[in-house]
């Protein structure tokens, strides 16, 4: 009895593979770097290592793969013609990977990543390479050139074996992994000063926010008729309902505000209220600022002009005396 309490109170195994890989901002410039000095303006790409660590969900169990800091290049080449045929540097992964484990003994190897900018042929056998120093690696293919700046540039993918009903031998293949970008304190800090050096600066503030408010609004659009689109194979039957997807949805719908209260509307009014008036005072001090600038510099020139004028007359009166007591002593 006491083995099998135990043993129904044992906590479950941790799934095989990771909820969503987490990318961070230095990987993406990394892997970006790499791509510039190594294969710009050609069809070739680029391959290297994730290093990172497990963090725990919490709510159900799973858990989520980060490649937090730290990823490093590999020297790869493959024939353009014939994909079968590629070269990984296994000595250079290994010497990099022990250099790398000196400094932080917390960071694996999770994955790698290619600059794709899709799924190649060879990428299945590039996986189990990888198999030797992971057990599941995750393959994270990293857009540098993206066409759509609303999507983020990685997409994750994990092997799985596909078993057939039918008997027939089973095969490998990429299975889709859930991703997104996140970043401790240090690298946001870091990222909104990269920004801040890169920015156009023909590009006026006022330009610049109107065209990030219009990216925001394309991006919820665009998100909006996702939500659309798997509502209606839905309820048209061609897709099964995923209870998960419409307790997020219902989860936002239940964020929206009820705007028909009348109390909302009053409230909304009065801080519009004032937020107008605030403006209104600030463009008032700005111009009451503006107009003692223009006085006080006004009064500075008239000031320079006086000691100017000053000066000259004191030279004046100064070289008339001295030439006068030159004719004094001629005399």
């Amino acid at each position: 009895m006491a083995n099998q309490s135990s043993g129904q109170n044992a906590p479950a195994a941790p799934p095989l593979f990771p909820s969503c890989a987490i990318v961070h901002p230095l990987v993406l410039l990394s892997a970006t770097d790499h791509y510039m000095r190594v294969a710009k303006d050609t069809n070739k790409r680029v391959v290297g290592v994730l290093l990172g660590a497990r963090e725990i969900a919490g709510e159900r169990d799973s858990w989520r793969l980060s490649t937090h800091e730290n990823q490093f290049a590999l020297p790869f080449e493959e024939d353009e013609n014939n994909p079968g045929i590629w070269f990984l540097d296994h000595n250079y992964l290994e010497n990099m990977f022990g250099m790398f484990k000196k400094v932080n003994a917390r960071e694996k190897i999770v994955g790698w990543y290619s600059t794709g900018p899709k799924i190649r042929a060879s990428d299945l056998e590039i996986n189990e390479v990888f198999k030797k120093y992971t057990k599941n690696p995750v393959l994270v293919i990293i857009n540098v050139q993206p066409k759509d700046e609303l999507d983020i540039p990685t997409d994750a993918y994990i092997s799985i074996e596909e078993v057939k009903d039918d008997g027939t031998p089973t095969r490998r293949s990429f299975q889709h992994l859930q991703s997104e970008i996140g970043a401790e304190e240090a690298e946001e800090i870091g990222v909104e000063h990269l920004l801040r050096d890169i920015k156009d600066a023909s590009v006026s503030t006022l330009a610049e926010r109107v065209h990030s408010k219009l990216n925001s609004l394309k991006g919820l659009k665009a998100r909006l008729e996702d939500i659309h689109a798997y509502l209606k194979l839905v309820a048209d039957g061609s897709m099964p309902v995923n209870h998960e997807i419409t307790y997020l949805m219902q989860e936002v719908f239940n964020l929206l505000p009820n705007l028909n209260v009348e109390e909302l509307v009053s409230r909304h009014d009065f801080d519009l209220q004032v937020i107008y008036i605030s403006s209104l005072i600030r463009s008032v001090l700005a111009l009451h600022n503006l107009i003692n600038n223009k006085i006080a510099l006004k009064d500075a020139e008239n000031e320079s002009a006086d000691d100017a004028a000053g000066k000259e007359k004191n030279e004046k009166d100064k070289n008339s005396k001295e030439s006068s007591e030159e004719k004094d002593k001629v005399k």
